[in-house]
């Protein structure tokens, strides 16, 4: 059976991470379920610069699917109303505490998973503009970070989505068919180093 991932969307979330991670989850053979988070669980979504995706479901639907990988995208409102919604949270905690793996992007790890305690041992990073809602001891400064001890996946922002879901074709399919799909992608000189995390 192939992987599955859930990729949360809410109203404010940032749209280059959330349409990359999920673009090169397809193409490495991972079957992608988009849920609203939005609270009136609207289906159209209305990201950070105004452009419109549609999600699949509403969360409450689909959230204890058996999905591989739950996928939060930053944008800080779209993170905030991840944060303020009692269904993705606990929904984030049984991914976790079924060895599920959790990946988190950009505004996501610092609004949402540090506030509600869910990584408390965690090494993370996030969007460098709010370094500050990520303890010292926890903050890495790299573009992204896999922590094994919790299967948590953290990246930085925009311009790091695509190695953050290059990581998660690593995890979830294999090394080979994340190397595959990054070869497809003219990818920047430099950056492709996801074999380091």
């Amino acid at each position: 059976m192939s992987a599955s991932a859930l990729v949360c969307l809410a109203p404010g979330t940032e749209e280059t991470e959330a349409v990359t991670t999920i673009d090169l989850l397809v193409r490495g053979g991972i079957a992608v379920t988009t849920a609203s988070v939005a609270s009136d669980g609207e289906l159209i979504i209305t990201c950070s610069r105004g452009v419109k995706l549609v999600a699949d479901a509403p969360l409450v639907e689909v959230a204890d699917g058996d999905f591989d990988v739950i996928v939060l995208p930053g944008g800080l409102k779209g993170a905030e109303c991840f944060r303020d919604s009692p269904l993705l949270v606990e929904t984030v905690r049984q991914f976790h505490l079924s060895g599920r793996i959790v990946a988190a992007i950009c505004a996501a790890a610092g609004t949402v998973l540090v506030p509600h305690n869910l990584f408390p041992i965690a090494n993370m990073t996030g969007f460098p503009g709010l370094r500050d809602t990520i303890p010292d001891a926890h903050w890495q400064d790299k573009r992204v970070v896999w922590d094994p001890r919790v299967n948590l996946l953290t990246s930085q922002g925009p311009g790091t989505a695509m190695d953050f879901a290059l990581k998660i074709i690593d995890l979830l399919v294999s090394r080979e068919k994340a190397h595959e799909v990054a070869s497809q992608l003219v990818m920047a000189a430099g950056i492709y180093s996801y074999r380091d995390y």
